[in-house]
């Protein structure tokens, strides 16, 4: 049997949380051979709804988990972490601004970025998914000793998975057969989902579909999903975001394919005139459990607007928490 690796979800006794858990333990991140354990990380007040989801990960007698850790002391959860789901957060609700979210997640990020760079392992992987997930990524990072942007990234995928399902249904094919989708910027209704460069069964997207229905229905409802749910549900989206977290952390850990590629949110190096230092969405490949950005696509003067609108969103909430960031990393 394979040496079990350390699995760290927080915010465990989360509504994602709940939907992510089971699936991680079931062997769908690191497939049917390789054994875990799950650190599971909360806070004081809700750790005996955590005891009773270990009650119910113990019924399920999953072949593959090892061990079960709960705490809520982030030094313990995170203790040689080798894979890391950042979910613990206050929750956005109906009403509530990106800007009270970012200030009442802010200090969360940067006690948890500090006791990953004191325990976790050096080879890291982790997703932040808390909301505002690219500023608290970078809080995090920059609170992080030891560790850098190659271990961290903010969840992209479920804006990716909404994009995709959305440009299939338009142009009447599973979207297995969509492909090479961006999304540009930040998890907000600011992000910019671009099909300038996708495909629908191997023809450019933009032959496929009206190129007002892209500006005027495609890019908005995709940036208004998470509002949508919120609506709907009256609570922001659960599954989809476990499933999404899933499939970002395990592409993350396989090679992309080296003819296409994925969005996620990675430190910004410059490229395509983005500020340095954001944590900004590209399309990225993966090669050996490494993120690049895919380089030198051409981009047309619409999109250069939409993704500098994104940008500087995401610039104001690094300002506004820079008492965070300034000394640290």
């Amino acid at each position: 049997m394979k040496t079990p690796v350390n699995i760290t979800i927080t915010g465990a006794a989360g509504r994602i949380s709940y939907a992510l858990i089971y699936r991680v333990a079931a062997g769908e991140l690191l497939g049917p051979d390789q054994p875990i354990n799950l650190q599971l990380l909360e806070v004081s007040s809700e750790m005996a709804v955590l005891k009773g989801i270990v009650m119910e990960l113990n019924d399920c007698i999953f072949p593959l988990l090892n061990h079960v850790v709960i705490s809520d002391q982030p030094e313990v959860a995170f203790n040689q972490a080798d894979y890391v789901f950042m979910l613990g957060a206050k929750p956005r609700v109906l009403g509530m601004e990106r800007k009270d979210l970012l200030q009442a997640n802010a200090e969360i990020f940067a006690i948890h970025g500090r006791a990953l760079g004191e325990v976790a392992s050096r080879d890291v992987k982790v997703l932040v998914a808390g909301n505002p997930s690219n500023t608290n990524a970078l809080i995090a990072l920059k609170s992080a000793e030891g560790l850098g942007a190659k271990n961290f990234t903010a969840l992209t995928y479920l804006d990716f998975h909404r994009a995709i399902g959305l440009l299939a249904e338009q142009g009447g094919v599973h979207p297995n057969f969509v492909r090479d989708i961006v999304i540009w910027g930040n998890h907000s209704a600011t992000q910019y989902p671009d099909i300038h460069h996708a495909q629908i069964k191997g023809s450019a997207a933009l032959d496929c579909v009206e190129y007002s229905w892209f500006v005027e229905e495609f890019i908005p409802i995709v940036q208004q999903r998470g509002g949508a749910i919120i609506e709907a549900l009256g609570h922001s989206s659960v599954a989809s975001a476990a499933y999404a977290a899933i499939c970002q952390m395990r592409d993350w850990i396989v090679d992309t394919n080296p003819d296409s590629w994925i969005s996620m949110a990675v430190l910004s190096d410059g490229s395509y005139g983005i500020e340095e230092g954001l944590i900004y969405s590209y399309p990225v490949r993966v090669v050996e459990g490494e993120a690049t950005i895919v380089r030198g696509l051409d981009i047309s003067e619409f999109s250069i607007e939409k993704m500098k609108e994104t940008e500087a969103e995401l610039k104001e909430e690094r300002d506004a928490v820079k008492y965070l960031l300034e000394g640290e990393g």
